[in-house]
């Protein structure tokens, strides 16, 4: 076990993830990516921990814009989606070449994207704010946040895909590498910044964008040189970065989907933020709390995810479709026992976990009952989360896609309002409707997953 853990770890060119035992695969792909995620949501918590002290405006202001990064976030994944899916099926056919240009393609589509949606960003913050229902106070703390967060999103666009590809390739420790580097940058600017101890200026929640656009940038340019200095199972040379339309076209189709896909249902929470800010600072400020402990807890899942989507890749390009559907349901299980175990400590340990971040008594109430009943439904959201990842990984981006719409639009919204506001249950009725919608998810997307189509996915 040990010397699995440190080859996982360390990462290991000698292993062919097409072929070969099915669970030390998963293992090997699966550890990098759970440590990957888990510092992906640390930026979530480190963020809300420390402006947490700032009150309940400048939580509000951090609730309120990562909502509206929930479709940054979706596009950056509809790109790595691609990227994955390209790269870990020429990797599966033994094309190297073709790996490397689909990863150079995928790079300059992620910039053309990351500049045009950082301008308008940067420009409409204030409004975009206001749309969201932010009070006045709330956009008056909150506008430098705002702005630095969207004008910046290049940095979380270009991170995403980069470290999509390198997990497409079967290369998760260099991505879990890179992020580790990003967030000791962030945990230590985090804090100066934001309360300007010495020297440094007392930015407020302000500090906090800028020490999390400096860990994510230099995190992306780390992985730009990692990818093109060679010694990996993809190396990006001056040769890859000539435009080929063919390439770029099937990824943009791909990413089209998946961002269509992540959209779908990352918008979804931007309207039960919507409904949930009417009830004004301290339920939004308690659901940011919440919700951040939730994603701590479902990101390192993702890694598992992550690790299934590569499998089923570079599977389907070795023509074994077969392995492709036992790695899924191996993974699920996996992810199941431990994300079930978290679930559990979430359901129990509800009110001192919140009262970790905030002891404001207008807040707690809110944040334990957006934990504890949202966590209850984590069994569920395990295996759903990995079959919604099987099916990107094959490059069937549009099934998870409707299965979104269905779920999170025609479903959980109405279900929401219906709960919260008919049924008079406040902001407890957003989050049972939550619950919900992503247990159902699981259970349509497991149907669906048994019919097999998605392993006819040309790419």
């Amino acid at each position: 076990m040990w010397t699995a853990v440190r080859d996982a770890v360390r990462g290991t060119h000698q292993e062919d993830y097409a072929r070969g035992p099915i669970g030390r695969a998963i293992f090997l792909l699966a550890v990098p990516m759970v440590l990957e995620m888990l510092m992906e949501s640390i930026f979530a918590v480190t963020d809300v921990f420390f402006v947490s002290r700032l009150g309940a405006d400048a939580v509000a202001t951090v609730g309120l814009t990562e909502s509206m990064l929930t479709l940054i976030y979706a596009m950056a994944m509809g790109l790595g989606m691609g990227a994955t899916a390209v790269v870990a099926r020429r990797v599966g056919e033994q094309d190297a070449e073709g790996a490397s240009r689909a990863a150079a393609q995928a790079i300059a589509v992620a910039l053309v994207v990351s500049l045009v949606l950082g301008v308008a960003g940067a420009v409409m913050a204030p409004t975009l704010l206001r749309l969201m229902g932010a009070s006045p106070s709330v956009i008056a703390t909150g506008t430098g946040y705002a702005r630095i967060m969207l004008g910046g999103e290049a940095t979380i666009i270009l991170l995403f895909v980069v470290n999509a590809i390198f997990r497409g390739a079967g290369d998760a420790a260099v991505a879990m590498r890179v992020l580790i580097i990003a967030n000791l940058i962030n945990i230590v600017l985090g804090p100066l910044l934001i309360f300007g101890p010495g020297p440094f200026p007392a930015l407020g929640v302000t500090g906090a964008a800028v020490a999390t656009t400096i860990g994510r940038g230099t995190g992306a340019l780390i992985a730009l040189r990692m990818l093109t200095r060679g010694g990996g199972r993809v190396t990006v040379a001056r040769r890859h970065m000539r435009p080929d339309p063919e390439v770029m076209r099937q990824i943009v189709r791909i990413a089209g989907n998946g961002a269509f896909q992540a959209f779908v249902g990352m918008a979804s929470w931007i309207g039960l933020v919507r409904l949930l800010s009417s009830y004004g600072s301290h339920v939004i400020a308690g659901y940011t709390i919440g919700i951040r402990v939730i994603i701590f807890a479902l990101l390192p899942s993702w890694g598992v995810s992550n690790a299934a989507a590569t499998m089923v890749g570079q599977a389907l390009g070795a023509k074994d479709p077969a392995r492709a559907e036992r790695a899924v349901w191996l993974a699920g299980f996996y992810n199941t026992l431990v994300l079930g175990a978290v679930g559990l400590v979430f359901v129990i340990f509800a009110t001192p976990i919140i009262r970790a971040f905030t002891t404001d008594p207008a807040v707690v109430p809110y944040g334990v009952d957006c934990l504890r009943i949202v966590a209850s439904g984590f069994l569920f959201y395990a295996y759903g989360m990995v079959l919604t990842s099987a099916f990107n990984g094959a490059g069937d981006t549009w099934t998870p896609t409707w299965i979104n719409l269905l779920v999170f639009w025609a479903f959980e919204i109405p279900l929401a309002w219906v709960l919260a506001v008919r049924m008079s249950m406040g902001p407890r009725g957003v989050f049972l409707a939550i619950a919900i919608a992503f247990s159902s998810l699981a259970v349509v997307s497991g149907i669906v997953f048994r019919r097999g189509k998605w392993k006819e996915r040309v790419v």
